[in-house]
């Protein structure tokens, strides 16, 4: 679901820097061959993805849901010259998918695959991160932020993406069965609650919760 008029998101996507050729043959090729592709990034939201990275140019980045690597590349533009990208993807039918544009890239070097569950491989990462996207299962989302907030370096940012489910999120009495939406709605209530934090939900698409480590 949108939540800004899609004139409006074409006139802002006009008027913000293009997204690179190796982005738009990503998209267009996602769109074309994997299931789900509304749930690839696109050029506004990656644009702001990487403007926000190149603003605090992370060492270290953490991704939660590869997807077919939009959001990654993004997000890579703003690195230092060693740092390095981690993103994790369960399904791994995606992975040579994604491979295969992080080999065309600037950042293919940089950019570490992690192929499995994300519960398993955070605990194993000995890094501290100075940036951090979550856009993978929408139930463990407060899950992965109590993994996550003690690995945060101060003054990093956790981005998390679609807290607003469409929508669904501002409804009360969910079945017990909508683990989606009753995972972010949490997700939401935790990150306001956490002292440690100072955040910002701007409703870009589907949402995005913007989380900066004080």
């Amino acid at each position: 679901m949108e939540f800004i008029d899609e004139n409006i998101m074409q006139y802002a996507e006009r008027h913000s820097q293009e997204e690179s050729k190796l982005l738009k043959e990503l998209h267009k090729e996602t769109h074309q061959k994997v299931l789900q592709s509304r749930m690839i990034s696109g050029h506004l939201q990656g644009r702001l993805l990487s403007f926000l990275s190149q603003l605090i140019q992370p060492k270290i980045i953490l991704e939660l849901g590869t997807y077919t690597g939009y959001a990654t590349l993004c997000l890579a533009e703003g690195l230092v010259e060693k740092g390095e990208i981690h993103t994790i993807e369960i399904n791994e039918e995606l992975i040579d998918f994604c491979k295969k544009y992080f080999d065309k890239s600037a950042y293919k070097n940089q950019i570490i695959c992690h192929q499995g569950d994300a519960k398993k491989i955070i605990p194993k990462l000995d890094l501290g991160f100075d940036l951090v996207f979550i856009d993978a299962d929408k139930a463990n989302y407060s899950f992965y932020f109590d993994l996550i907030l003690p690995k945060l370096n101060p003054g990093g940012l956790l981005i998390a993406d679609n807290v607003l489910w469409s929508g669904k999120v501002l409804h009360d009495n969910l079945p017990k069965k909508d683990a989606e939406t009753l995972g972010l709605k949490n997700f939401n209530e935790k990150v306001m609650a956490e002292k440690k934090v100072k955040t910002l939900l701007l409703p870009i698409r589907d949402g995005l919760m913007i989380c900066r480590k004080t």
